[in-house]
């Protein structure tokens, strides 16, 4: 097993330390770091307008929100009856911490939240000394195909509609177009709930690809940043920060491509249950889903998961640290040119996955740079790897396997406030080591 790996980094590595181009294919890519000027990795140090405006209820026609105002999400709020929301760049909406504010998209209804560059729209809390999990979040539900009987579900994070329809999602449109987020910060949301649990900064339940998605960055989430419940999506240079919860959690039949992504983990917030950077799974309990629908499938291209540690080692022995991807059975992942740093170990698969070529097909990782991990990838519960180092150490799939510091292997990772989390392949010297 060693001497595969050997051979792997050193042919891998003289390949891609040749060319200015091969510093740029791994990993989140851009000839400028596109994290600059919309995203903000110090939200504490903001400070935001107290509310002007409270939106609360129902929202049944037509409405714009405005950058003059600042708004306070009253307990659960809905857009429903086909109405359309706007929010012009630069308006910030604050979440309720004693009601637990959230603003919910219900099927068929639309959200407009178009942001800039310089002037990126702007979900926080409500409170003095801002926390993770301070309020609820932001759901978007569509009417596009998910794997449960009925391909009809609802979202049950005790929110509080005044009709059942409000909270439902799914259907039988891929085309589905729940409207636009772009240029989003969403922070501090996923509040937990006695019984229901933890809300997530961002869920997107039954949501087809014509809505577009770029640019959103969740932080300090206290569940999950992005949520995903079947639907179709398509996903650019979305940014996970610092969540308790997983980073990117893909269910039900969810049809994904995603790319250019990023996910900044630290030991030190993750949930007590552990935390993961990307989670794919088809069900919860098998006995709900038809398997005669499709399972959930990711197809990733440039992201980097990055665990941020001040002494991985340690925080290691003690369980501080998670594998960066758990794939569940029937479930596919497809992940390319992307960036693995960090974790224990890279990836881990369910237990009841059997190794096989037809299961093996369904989970591919090619073109990695898998860095800093304690160990590569396993199957849940057994230590011995072997199998999967020969297949996925093959020469046909160019990963990559190495050993070293955050600060040799990206750009400038410990910029507080404009990190720059591209890799730095010129400074890195590949670990002949397992």
């Amino acid at each position: 097993m060693k001497n595969v790996t050997k051979k792997i980094v050193l042919s891998a590595t003289l390949l891609f330390m040749g060319t200015m181009y091969a510093q740029q294919e791994k990993g989140i890519t851009g000839n400028e770091n596109w994290l600059d000027s919309w995203t903000e990795f110090q939200p504490k140090t903001e400070d935001y307008s107290a509310p002007t405006q409270i939106l609360t209820g129902n929202i049944t026609k037509d409405t714009k929100l405005t950058k003059k105002d600042t708004y306070l999400l009253l307990g659960s709020v809905f857009v429903t009856d086909s109405t359309t929301l706007t929010i012009e760049p630069g308006t910030v909406i604050i979440g309720d911490f004693q009601t637990n504010g959230s603003l919910t998209i219900s099927k068929g209804s639309t959200l407009l939240a178009e942001g800039s560059e310089t002037d990126p729209i702007i979900f926080t809390s409500n409170r003095s000394v801002k926390k993770e999990g301070d309020w609820g979040g932001l759901f978007i539900l569509g009417d596009a195909p998910i794997n449960k009987f009925g391909n009809a579900s609802a979202v049950d994070f005790g929110l509080k509609p005044s009709s059942f329809q409000y909270t439902s999602y799914g259907g039988d449109n891929v085309e589905s177009n729940s409207g636009i987020l772009k240029y989003v910060r969403i922070e501090y949301a996923g509040k937990r709930t006695k019984d229901h649990g933890y809300f997530n900064g961002l869920t997107l339940a039954g949501v087809g690809k014509a809505t577009i998605l770029e640019n959103i960055m969740i932080s300090y989430s206290g569940g999950n940043s992005f949520n995903i419940l079947g639907g179709e999506v398509n996903l650019n240079k979305m940014v996970s920060y610092k969540s308790k919860g997983n980073d990117y959690t893909f269910n039900y039949g969810t049809q994904c491509n995603i790319k250019n992504s990023l996910a900044v983990r630290s030991p030190y917030v993750s949930g007590v249950n552990g935390s993961r950077s990307l989670s794919v799974s088809s069900y919860e309990e098998k006995g709900e889903v038809d398997f005669t629908k499709k399972g959930t499938a990711v197809k990733a291209q440039n992201l980097t998961l990055v665990n941020l540690s001040k002494d991985l080692q340690g925080d290691i022995k003690i369980g501080l640290v998670d594998e960066a991807i758990y794939i569940a059975n029937h479930a596919s992942l497809d992940i390319t040119q992307s960036v693995v740093s960090g974790y224990n170990p890279a990836v881990l698969l369910e237990r009841s996955i059997i190794i096989n070529n037809e299961n093996l097909e369904k989970i591919k990782f090619s073109k990695m740079y898998f860095n800093n991990c304690n160990g590569n990838i396993f199957t849940e519960g057994n230590t011995n790897n072997e199998d999967l180092e020969n297949w996925y150490g093959s020469s046909a799939f160019f990963n990559v396997y190495s050993k070293t510091s955050d600060s040799e292997t990206f750009i400038d990772s410990k910029n507080k406030k404009y990190p720059d989390f591209r890799l730095r392949i010129n400074k890195i010297v590949a670990s002949t080591e397992d």
